[in-house]
């Protein structure tokens, strides 16, 4: 297995486990107020395990990529699409919606490699090289919010920049403008290869610069918790996109 894949897996059973464990709030989280939101909690948390560990596994790999990719859609669909239809003009709706598309777009990649058959059969547009490029799209589109968001939280995003490092209105622009420079370069498929690994890379530099210190020096409330491990996530997400680049393209 590509190493990609396996470590989007064990994140994927960390995250579940931590959430049973500590009632730590999943990625994928239910909004305040919603009938039954503990048990969401809990299914969130068993469909992160049981994904993570039936990827792990050889004879279900393929269904399990299959069944996170349908939670994935119906729950984002159900909550996250449903955010940004009812208040359009708010840009956390977009954030939000953004931040569950990228490992919709790490599952739509492992689904179309790992299809079996039955999927291949009746699934073909989505289980081929159309499905991967469409996975890639739709994680090129995604950065997009992720890069205005150091724009229209500047002051925040240069408050995050590690202390040691020089220039922090410069390093937090040039940041936001590579995501949204990757964007455009996935999308418009010109050197998207690098695009998709120096993303992924710009992700993982956040989690290993900015979270980690601050865990080291402080206890982290359950906000930043959830930031952490979006952000380690959705670093893993990336990857497995970026990864989709290697080698041939999926049989048909």
């Amino acid at each position: 297995m590509r190493a990609a894949t396996v470590t989007f897996a064990l994140i994927l059973v960390a995250l579940g486990i931590t959430g049973l464990v500590r009632d730590y709030e999943p990625l994928w989280l239910p909004p305040d107020g919603l009938p039954a939101r503990a048990a969401l909690m809990i299914l969130c948390n068993a469909v992160s395990i049981a994904s993570g560990v039936g990827l792990l596994l050889r004879h279900t790999s393929a269904l399990a990529a299959r069944v996170l990719l349908v939670y994935l859609v119906v729950w984002s669909s159900m909550f996250r699409l449903y955010d940004l239809v009812t208040a359009p003009g708010e840009f956390g709706a977009w954030d939000g919606l953004a931040e569950a598309a990228l490992p919709i777009a790490a599952a739509w990649v492992l689904y179309t490699r790992l299809a079996t058959g039955w999927d291949r059969r009746w699934c073909r547009r989505i289980a081929g090289d159309t499905g991967v490029r469409i996975a890639r799209v739709l994680y090129g589109l995604a950065l997009i919010p992720f890069g205005l968001a150091h724009f229209l939280y500047l002051d925040r995003t240069v408050s995050m920049v590690p202390s040691w490092l020089p220039a922090h209105m410069a390093l937090a622009c040039f940041t936001g403008g590579a995501f949204i420079a990757a964007s455009v370069a996935i999308v418009v498929g010109i050197c998207a290869r690098w695009a998709a690994a120096l993303s992924a890379l710009e992700m993982g530099l956040v989690t290993v610069l900015v979270w980690i210190p601050i865990m080291w020096q402080r206890s982290l409330d359950p906000f930043e918790w959830i930031e952490v491990g979006a952000s380690v996530a959705l670093t893993a997400a990336g990857w497995v996109v970026a990864e989709s680049y290697r080698g041939p393209s999926p049989a048909r």
